[in-house]
């Protein structure tokens, strides 16, 4: 949803044990504004209140400088856009002069941590899909520490944890595409990282992953240069055709990256070819590139997503038909819009999809604050709004759907409730399309609470794929 929402809501005591600091939403119409939080100065001794920031906006994750004198935070001037990059900010103790640390700097910046000796502050930022670790000095230009920051199983999963020693050593956890994660090591300088762990090497050393290949291709719609990651089969064969899927990521506002993915390795170790990439609207390119989808979402996605199959499908070892598609929420979203679009692929399956906005503004956690952030307002506004809300719907291009699909939901999904998922799946089988809808009980958004439900939540999507391959 956006960088800054949900982030910096830990309390940080000042210096000397008198004040706490705290990031939260005070307003009295905080219900409509929900993004704009401040940040306030509580005092132990009295439990009087200060706001210390004021504008229209997110203020979050405050950190208060070694001597007490300055607040380094994250936040940016609300404009109601899909997409808005979280900056770094610094202002006196009380609030005062408040200024960008890294106006250069085009990325989302989090978790924010004072150097030891007060002269800067570090945090991390995505920067191409890669979560890297900044130092913005109070008085310089801000520069990289450290890259490849994060631990995980997901391409998407890119927070770095990061602990500063008082001599300006710190120690990071850090991942790869062929390691979920490890500790490392450095320093200040930004002279290398040294990973210190090993605690997945038991577990590797019995696996064979597939080999993750970086990629870089032009969108069909604008010539737009798109990065993409491709995953092969673990006993990869050049003289082979392979099947091809297609995986798309959520946000829509997030990225993926050059980190470890093990749902990706599974399709890949079952004789699949994996592509996933960062369409417009994808973080970690730049506001700019961010919000390409502003207002716009499903839409052009597609022809980057597409020009990504035709670039895999240029290197020769995947089989043009046998190509499938899969993705969650946002990624969701873009699945029922790319096989509305093209009959290229052989079979989809949607996993807790928004399908009506319409309906989904009035049943999702989120959605009355995305009437005024991906819309341009209520859909009973105006009838442009209604069209906006109608044109972006998978339900209007559902007619033009061929492809055999899977839909799944968890039954306690808040985010994209099930009922959207219903309404797809109703649509295809009206209009005879081979189509199942998969109910997992107990589950909220991402199928993930119970780790014996992401498995199968695995196996239903491949045995599906298995289902629908072309057979030889």
């Amino acid at each position: 949803g956006g960088a800054g929402l949900g982030q910096g809501i830990r309390p940080v005591w000042t210096p000397d044990s008198k004040n706490i600091l705290l990031a939260a939403n005070r307003n009295e119409n905080a219900e409509y504004d929900s993004l704009n939080t401040d940040i306030y100065d509580f005092s132990v001794a009295d439990g009087s209140v200060k706001a210390l920031t004021n504008r229209q906006g997110p203020d979050g994750s405050p950190v208060i400088s070694p001597d007490g004198r300055r607040i380094a935070y994250t936040g940016f001037d609300d404009r109601k856009q899909g997409y808005q990059v979280s900056q770094l900010y610094l202002m006196f103790r009380d609030g005062s002069n408040s200024r960008v640390l890294s106006p250069e700097l085009d990325r989302d910046a989090q978790n924010p941590q004072w150097a030891p000796d007060g002269r800067g502050v570090l945090f991390d930022y995505a920067d191409q899909g890669d979560t890297k670790l900044g130092y913005a000095p109070l008085d310089g230009k801000f520069r990289q520490i450290a890259a490849h920051l994060g631990s995980g199983v997901n391409a998407g999963s890119g927070a770095g944890s990061i602990s500063i020693a008082a001599d300006g050593s710190f120690v990071t956890t850090v991942n790869s595409p062929d390691n979920p994660g490890d500790i490392a090591v450095g320093k200040m300088s930004g002279a290398g990282l040294t990973v210190i762990t090993h605690v997945n090497q038991d577990l590797l050393s019995q696996r064979k992953l597939g080999q993750v290949e970086e990629i870089w291709y032009e969108s069909s719609k604008d010539r737009r240069k798109i990065q993409g990651w491709v995953i092969k089969p673990p006993d990869f064969d050049a003289s082979r055709k392979y099947s091809l899927i297609l995986e798309i990521h959520g946000g829509p506002f997030a990225n993926y990256g050059d980190r470890f993915d093990f749902e990706k390795q599974l399709f890949a170790s079952r004789d699949y070819v994996v592509l996933y990439t960062n369409p417009r609207g994808s973080t970690s390119y730049g506001g700019e590139f961010g919000n390409l989808i502003h207002h716009a979402y499903p839409g052009d996605d597609f022809y980057d997503l597409n020009s990504g199959v035709d670039a895999v499908l240029a290197k020769g070892y995947v089989d043009p038909d046998s190509v499938f598609v899969t993705g969650g929420s946002g990624g969701g979203v873009l699945t029922c819009w790319m096989i509305g679009k093209s009959k290229r692929f052989r079979a989809a399956a949607s996993l807790y999809p928004v399908i009506n906005w319409y309906s989904w503004i009035g049943t999702a956690d989120i959605g009355p604050r995305m009437t005024n952030y991906w819309f341009p307002g209520a859909p009973w506004d105006s009838a442009a709004n209604l069209e906006n809300y109608e044109k972006r719907s998978l339900l209007s291009v559902v007619n033009d759907v061929q492809t055999p699909t899977l839909v799944m939901t968890g039954e306690e999904d808040y985010r994209t409730p099930i009922s959207e998922s219903e309404q797809y799946y109703r649509a295809l089988k009206m209009r005879k399309i081979e189509s199942v809808l998969v109910r997992i009980p107990g589950e909220g958004h991402g199928v993930s609470k119970r780790p014996s439900h992401q498995m199968a939540k695995v196996a239903f999507i491949l045995d599906w794929f298995d289902q629908h391959k072309k057979k030889s």
